[in-house]
């Protein structure tokens, strides 16, 4: 007999059909996986946890998704005996906005295995309970320096449902996410998705970046229209700014790769807005590359301290 993917708790069942929204309601998802450069979407999540009151309504069998030996959790050691135990996770919990509108949080570990058995799950969380969009963030790791505003690819499986912003990609062939197979999934049924990905400088992926989190934030309320309160992470953002700023005076290197990141940037906004093909003098993308990694092999050794 087939264990089964997904418990409701009834509770929660019954709590979401009190509060759900008549129509449209939103159903966000960030999960922890393959990619999410800055952390960005974990910490959106951890900010809708934190500041959403959460209600659990189901639960993912996360052993039956989950390769342990390919991603294996943390366990604390002190002294004598284990004292902790990153637990894996995967669920969905009614959550509000800072207005109190209700909307739904699917947060956890991305699924290693069963991708398209977790994605029909997903659809059937939306069908019985009612969802009019749903949506997802994470950041994606680019040749952007940090001094610049931050900017996110939107994609979704209807240009309708699209801001009106113009993209930095062509058409590029990358490693699947369950994320974004679903968004693919979900486009084949005619289901409404929608992708923030944020465009985090190459040199901060391996950090907690929190004005990651912001922009994603920022993105989802455009799309949603709910209230979701970035700015209750502008005392993290400063923290990581100062950390940044630290770090950077202590590297000639780096200073040199953010401003060529700088330059790029500038070169790149200025002739997309005049409708003019880049001029060389640029750094070439392989160079970037070189330099990123090599500060990537660094901070591997010696990972920052920012929150």
């Amino acid at each position: 007999m087939e264990r089964s993917l997904l418990t409701w708790d009834p509770d929660g069942v019954e709590a979401w059909a009190e509060a759900a929204p008549e129509h449209g309601a939103a159903l966000l998802h960030s999960l922890r996986g393959f990619i999410d450069a800055g952390r960005a979407g974990a910490l959106v999540a951890d900010h809708i946890l934190e500041i959403g009151e959460p209600v659990r309504v189901a639960t993912f069998d996360i052993d039956q998704l989950l390769d342990y030996r390919s991603r294996r959790p943390e366990m604390t050691f002190s002294v004598n005996q284990w004292t902790a135990y990153d637990e894996p996770h995967l669920a969905l919990d009614l959550v509000r906005d800072r207005e109190g509108t209700p909307f739904l949080l699917l947060h956890g570990f991305e699924p290693d295995i069963q991708w398209e058995r977790y994605i029909a799950a997903v659809r059937g969380i939306v069908e019985r309970l009612g969802v009019g969009l749903t949506l997802g963030s994470h950041g994606i790791p680019m040749a952007v320096p940090h001094t610049r505003d931050l900017t996110a690819t939107i994609h979704g499986t209807d240009p309708d449902l699209l801001p009106d912003t113009p993209t930095m990609f062509g058409t590029v062939t990358v490693p699947a996410s369950a994320q974004n197979l679903l968004e693919y999934r979900f486009g084949q049924w005619g289901i409404p998705a929608v992708n923030v990905a944020v465009h985090v400088p190459h040199y901060l992926a391996q950090s907690s970046y929190p004005q990651a989190a912001q922009r994603a934030l920022e993105g989802l309320e455009d799309l949603s229209g709910l209230d979701l309160d970035p700015g209750a992470l502008d005392d993290a953002a400063g923290r990581a700014s100062e950390e940044i700023d630290r770090q950077l005076a202590e590297s000639e290197e780096v200073q040199s790769l953010v401003e060529a990141l700088e330059n790029q940037y500038d070169a790149f906004h200025e002739a997309r807005g005049q409708g003019l093909p880049l001029e060389g003098g640029l750094p070439s993308a392989d160079e970037i590359a070189a330099e990123f990694e090599k500060f990537l092999q660094q901070e591997r050794r010696d990972p920052p301290t920012t929150p």
